[in-house]
This record gives C-alpha cells, structure tokens and sequence, in this order.
C-alpha cells in the first residue's frame, strides 16, 4: 500500500532494532514540540489502515486500472506539491545522481507489486490477508537484515522469526494453500525498506515519490491502454463522484506520505515502532468487522501466533532500546569523571 506500502525516504520499519549495532531508540514520552508529530503518525497509519475501504469504493475499476491510475495522479500531485513548494532546485539535484535515479527506479518496481498486490487483495475479498502482510512485515525486515546485511539476531529475535514461520505455516494448512498475498506484501514493502536506506536522507519524501511514479509512469500508460483494449476503463462512465475518487488516488497516496515524514522526524523510533502497527489492526478490524471475511479457528490461531512473536519482537526492542540508553549513559558519565 506505500501506505504502511507507502513510506520512503525515512525510517519505515522503526521497530526493528539491530541485532547489536548502534542504533538506539527513546520510548521517552514525546513532549509539547513532538505531539504534532505523535498526531501526524497516527493520522499516515489511520489512513493507511482505512485503504482498502477507499479501493473498494473504486469498483467497478479492475486492480490494473486502479492502481495505473494511482500512479498517473499520484505524479500530478506531486508534481503540483514541487512547484507549490518551490522545491524543483532539490528533485533537478536529485536527478544528476545516476546512481540515486537508477535505485529510485527499483524502489519503484517493488512498489508497484506491493500496490497491485494490496488493491487486488482489497478488491477481491483479501483484506485480512493483506493486514497479515503488514503485521509480518517487522519480522521480514529482521530476517532481510540478517540476508542482505549480515546482521546477528538476539534470541528472542530468532525466536519472534521461529514462531512468525510456525504460523504462516499454519494459516497455509488450515486455508489449504500459502498466504501469498501477505508473503508478497511483505517482502515487497521489505525490500523497498532496504532499496530506501540504500540513499539514505538524500532523497526526500515527495521526490522519492516522484521518481518512483515517473519510472512507473509507462507502465502505467501501457496498463490503461490494455485494460481500456479488453474490458473498457471506467473513468468517466461510472459517474463523476467515482471518476473524483480514481482522481482522489493520488492524494490519499501522498498526503500520509507526508504525515509519516512529518511524524518520523519529530518521534522517537520507539513510538514509531508502535504505531506503525495501527494501519495492520485497521485493516484487519475492517476486514472482519465490516467486509464480514471468514475467520476460522485456524486463521484465528495462525494471526494468534504472528502476534506473539511481534510481542516477542516488542519486548526485545524495549530491552535493548533501555540497555542502550544506560550504557550511553554510563560512558557519558565516565567521560565526565575523566
């Protein structure tokens, strides 16, 4: 969704905390200064969360087309925000890096199989599916460290892995066939976390999200032409309300963007942590609350167990978060003493 599909440029698995490096994270209270940025977290995820209800909404529209429009309107908008904000000086900087454009480029194509997965999902009765991905997605991110940067776990890490594996296979077995729509949602959205960090704070959110659009943005045309070739686009047939909610598609994409920008520059990667999980509850609630989708004791136990091993996950975070804080506390004070 770059919704928890939609982040970039900043920090989006905050509740990952290496297996021993120098990363730390407060879970100090934010104070005055950081409630707005407390109120803009809750706000992306809120949004993110209520996604799939927003797609829905987008019926009679396929999956292809939703998503082609998504990424043709999400560029206009962010198109509209640069020349607003006079930032074009930052994106023309940004595109004489060969090495940037070309990285931005594969953060695309990972978005773009991240975005047609959830929306097919939303649209095809798989929203509770799609939450899994995201509940799942901290604990590919651990495993992806340990793939990609060589990074040791704790135990209580391996074990939040252990049991995350012991329950996809157990949704497999009692749905009688693999979570593949949660599997791809989280290593899509996993990978693209790690394509991110690969440019660091040298990319910005609205460029980023530019870049990637702009690198989509044949796709996208090539996806309208095919759909409009076998079974008719429906902008402009459905009415003007749904032809503004197809339009709509590219604000709802970037405006939590920018909130979770906003937010993650004023909190704590602990609070981050914590309510990056507010989008994966919405959706879920939503899906079994308001779309009515089956939920059997199976499915009930397989979700039981991956939300053991973020509990897992949480913990250990805490506790390494607070050893980090009092060993630099204690080497602030022998320095003092020195």
């Amino acid at each position: 969704m770059q919704n928890p599909s939609d982040p970039a440029d900043v920090d989006i698995h905050p509740v990952t905390v290496d297996g021993g490096g120098d990363r730390r994270a407060s879970v100090a209270v934010p104070q005055q200064g950081s409630r707005s940025g407390l109120l803009s977290a809750v706000a992306a995820y809120c949004l993110w969360g209520a996604l799939p209800l927003y797609f829905i909404a987008l019926a009679p529209a396929g999956a292809f087309e939703v998503v082609a429009w998504r990424i043709l309107f999400s560029l206009v908008f962010c198109a509209v925000l640069i020349l607003a904000t006079r930032s074009w000086r930052r994106l023309f900087g940004i595109l004489r890096q060969r090495r940037i454009v070309l990285t931005m480029g594969l953060a695309g194509a990972l978005i773009y199989v991240n975005w047609q997965t959830y929306v097919y999902g939303a649209l095809n009765g798989q929203v509770v599916e799609a939450s899994l991905g995201y509940f799942i997605n901290p604990i590919v991110t651990v495993f992806l460290g340990v793939f990609f940067l060589r990074e040791r776990l704790r135990p209580a890490q391996w074990a939040a892995v252990v049991v995350s594996v012991i329950a996809v296979l157990v949704l497999a077995i009692g749905h009688g066939s693999v979570p593949w729509i949660a599997l791809i949602l989280a290593f899509s959205f996993g990978l693209y976390g790690y394509i991110k960090k690969l440019v660091g704070g040298s990319v910005d959110a609205v460029s980023g999200l530019t870049l990637e659009t702009v690198w989509l943005m044949p796709v996208a045309i090539a996806q309208l032409i095919a759909v409009g070739v076998t079974g008719g686009l429906t902008i402009g047939t459905a009415g003007v309300g749904h032809a503004l909610l197809l339009v709509g598609a590219g604000v709802i994409t970037a405006v939590p963007l920018l909130l979770f920008a906003a937010a993650a520059r004023r909190l704590p990667l602990t609070w981050m942590g914590f309510i990056q999980y507010f989008a994966p509850i919405i959706q879920f609630v939503v899906g079994v609350a308001v779309l009515h989708e089956a939920m059997p004791p199976e499915r009930w136990l397989g979700f039981g167990l991956v939300w053991l091993a973020l509990a897992i996950l949480t913990v250990d975070m805490l506790v390494a978060s607070t050893r980090g804080r009092r060993a630099a506390g204690a080497e602030r004070r022998r320095s003092t003493r020195v």
